[in-house]
């Protein structure tokens, strides 16, 4: 199944063969500052296949989910994009988060924002919801520059509940995604 392709970028939902690319991508301590408690996980094959095995099927399921991204130009994978439930912060419930991971070196192109907006338009247009929630550590700047390239307004900062990290909520509708411009 493929998604779209950009000037510079394919998406597609992830297939086994992206799981390395993943791995690396979780092993960074720097890509993975601002994720949950900011630790690396451990690496485990099995865990990754049925990350890549779920995200599949929410396409099939719900017709949004995790995309791969890839350079057009080489066909390797420099991150992921995501439309997925916010599980990790209840009191948003119910609703969607648009999030995205890059490996360190794809930082400072635009690879994040030129994704995230195929996503956009596929939970606006295709999947038809009404609000796309981004949610970052209140320290991530890079994240947030990248909400804000993409329309989304900060609404409130909250926590992470049980001790989790700070967090600022952005929120963008579809009644201002419609209005706004789609460079």
């Amino acid at each position: 199944m493929f998604l779209e392709r950009t000037g510079r970028l394919e998406l597609r939902p992830p297939e086994a063969a992206d799981a390395g690319a993943f791995a690396a991508m979780d092993a960074d301590p720097e890509v993975m500052r601002y994720i949950g408690d900011g630790s690396v996980p451990p690496a485990d094959p099995e865990l990754m296949a049925a990350r890549i095995a779920r995200a599949r099927r929410s396409w099939q399921e719900r017709g949004y989910g995790l995309a791969s991204v890839l350079l057009r130009e080489s066909g390797e994978v420099v991150g992921w994009v995501q439309l997925a439930p916010p599980l990790f912060l209840p009191e948003v419930l119910p609703a969607v988060e648009i999030g995205w991971r890059f490996r360190r070196d794809a930082w400072g192109h635009g690879y994040a924002t030129e994704a995230a907006r195929v996503l956009l338009r596929v939970g606006f247009e295709e999947a038809g919801l009404d609000r796309l929630l981004s949610i970052r550590h209140v320290e991530n700047a890079r994240s947030a520059r990248v909400m804000e390239k993409l329309g989304l307004r900060l609404r409130f900062e909250t926590a992470v509940p049980a001790g989790g990290p700070p967090v600022a909520v952005h929120a963008l509708t579809r009644a201002e995604w419609l209005s706004g411009p789609r460079v």
